[in-house]
């Protein structure tokens, strides 16, 4: 009997998911079980390797492309070697046939898949990939942590020049293209207000001109 799992263990930038990642992953390795990681290819933060937030790093077996299979390099690596936990940063970036091949690599190959990720954009909404794996995984795991005012944070606020913004593009690499600041629903409300009004007075103040 498969007693595997595809589990997904998510929260907002910043609370620890990569440092929750590396940390399974040496218990795992330290238990004697066979963990390799992989991450997709538009994560270019620590290039080939997986970064936490205090820049210790870990060297992935697999960076992803959209068009690969995963389920096929999985099988391709297990004529040489044995796994046991494949470990996947940044799941929310994967495409949705990349997400039913890790839900086959537990059915079919016997191999525990646990994905960390967030679940939405600056503007609140979800990840087509973070989407996918709901639908998916079969065990999950939120890391919650408090909002300044109390609250859990739950949006991930872009900063421009330490301004939040609330338009671009989906993806923005953190700490590479953009920062963010995670915050709670109220805190990400009022901010996006604010912004509203100066974006009103600068176009009020250029009808005056």
């Amino acid at each position: 009997m498969n007693n595997c799992h595809f589990k997904f263990v998510f929260g907002a930038m910043g609370c620890g998911k990569t440092a929750r990642l590396r940390g399974d992953y040496f218990s795992k390795v330290g238990d004697n079980f066979e963990a390799i990681i992989v991450k997709p290819k538009i994560d270019t933060k620590g290039d080939r390797c997986i970064e936490t937030r205090d820049g210790s790093k870990l060297e992935t077996t697999f960076v992803l492309n959209k068009e690969d299979n995963i389920y096929q390099l999985v099988t391709e690596y297990l004529f040489l070697n044995t796994l046991d936990f494949i470990f996947v940063d940044e799941i929310e970036f994967l495409t949705e046939e990349q997400i039913i091949q890790l839900a086959k690599i537990v059915d079919k190959l016997g191999i525990n898949v646990i994905g960390y990720g967030i679940i939405t954009d600056f503007l609140g909404n979800m990840f087509p990939g973070a989407v996918h794996t709901m639908e998916w995984a079969d065990q999950f795991e939120y890391l919650e942590r408090q909002c300044s005012c109390g609250n859990l944070k739950i949006r991930n606020m872009r900063l421009e020049n330490g301004i939040p913004v609330f338009d671009g593009e989906q993806i923005s690499i953190d700490g590479v293209d953009s920062t963010y600041e995670p915050v709670c629903r109220n805190c990400y409300e009022r901010e996006k207000n604010k912004a509203k009004k100066r974006i009103l007075k600068m176009k009020s103040n250029s009808k005056c001109l």
